[in-house]
């Protein structure tokens, strides 16, 4: 069985050096970064399943790491081990998409355990997810995994950032989706100049979905967006 793989942020040289031993003694193979820009850099270039985030961190903190995370790769869990015990730093680390917020000192086996949960809940979303990838527009095909729209004989490669907006258009069709809700989803925060670049992307939409009338995006002033789909094709929208 290959092994998980886990990112590792943690300044302290030390505990990072014995954390990562005993969590390689336990199956995991671990990449251990001492300061958040090195952390980025890594979980931009190498694919893992889990990330463990120190809160202080040298150049870059616990909670800007995160951020800049999720807004890559929604998909990948993370968790924070640190000394940061005021309620307020709790708070803010579930609101940035913690899975879990474990404070120093800590019993090893015990994060072992949260690991495992992290791990067994991720798999069971990615297996249910699997039924939501391929969706019918109208008279198109989109392929999220693909990045790709098709209509009659012709084809539209989106980019990541367009593919997750339509997606979560399709996934919310005929009902708004909130500009908001949205941008955070896709870049991790809310931001107003984030949500013009996300508005960018739905006129970009627009254009693409002109061939089928019947199809529109359309925008609810102060709110956000439908995607409105005649309701016939709208059952069927799941190809998986």
């Amino acid at each position: 069985e290959p092994m998980h793989r886990i990112l590792l942020v943690e300044d302290d040289l030390h505990l990072g050096f014995l954390l990562s031993e005993y969590l390689e003694s336990e199956g995991f193979s671990v990449k251990l970064c001492r300061n958040g820009r090195n952390g980025l850099d890594a979980f931009l270039r190498e694919t893992f399943e889990v990330s463990i985030l120190d809160v202080t961190l040298p150049h870059m903190n616990g909670f800007e790491l995160a951020r800049y995370m999720r807004a890559e790769k929604p998909e990948v869990p993370f968790l924070f081990l640190t000394a940061r015990t005021l309620k307020m730093d709790v708070l803010k680390g579930y609101s940035v998409g913690a899975e879990d917020y474990i404070t120093k000192p800590f019993d090893e086996d015990e994060l072992r355990c949260r690991i495992d949960v992290i791990l067994r809940r991720n798999a069971k979303n990615e297996t249910e997810n699997e039924m939501v990838n391929q969706f019918i527009i109208g008279s198109y095909r989109f392929d999220f995994l693909k990045q790709e729209l098709l209509w009659d004989d012709q084809s539209w490669r989106l980019t990541e950032k367009e593919s997750k907006v339509l997606r979560l258009l399709c996934l919310n069709e005929n009902q708004l989706l909130r500009r908001d809700d949205a941008v955070e989803q896709i870049y991790g925060k809310r931001d107003y100049f984030l949500g013009r670049s996300f508005d960018v992307f739905i006129s970009k939409l627009r254009k693409l979905l002109k061939h089928d009338s019947r199809v529109s995006i359309e925008n609810v002033f102060g709110k956000g967006f439908i995607l409105n789909m005649p309701e016939q094709v709208s059952e069927n929208r799941r190809e998986l």
